[in-house]
């Protein structure tokens, strides 16, 4: 698995949600930014604590995640 530096985990935060940088900006919530129609260019805009890389990294991450073998689909 890649090395996610801009991934953080802390059981006080957000539940332990996987978070940019420690900040209380869940990769769910950027991901569901982009789902949104939103593009990197207005996910900064609205988030200016938030930069490319925290996007791409966020991006890169929850792709990551989906290659479990057992991830739950109803069918």
């Amino acid at each position: 698995m890649k090395k996610f530096d801009r991934i953080t985990v802390d059981p006080d935060k957000m539940g332990g949600i996987p978070c940019i940088r420690n900040l209380r900006m869940p990769v769910a919530t950027i991901i569901n930014m982009f789902a949104a129609g939103m593009n990197a260019e207005k996910i900064i805009k609205e988030h200016p604590e938030l930069d490319e890389l925290d996007i791409k990294q966020a991006l890169e991450y929850a792709a990551e995640a989906l290659m479990v073998k057992d991830f739950p689909i109803a069918m």
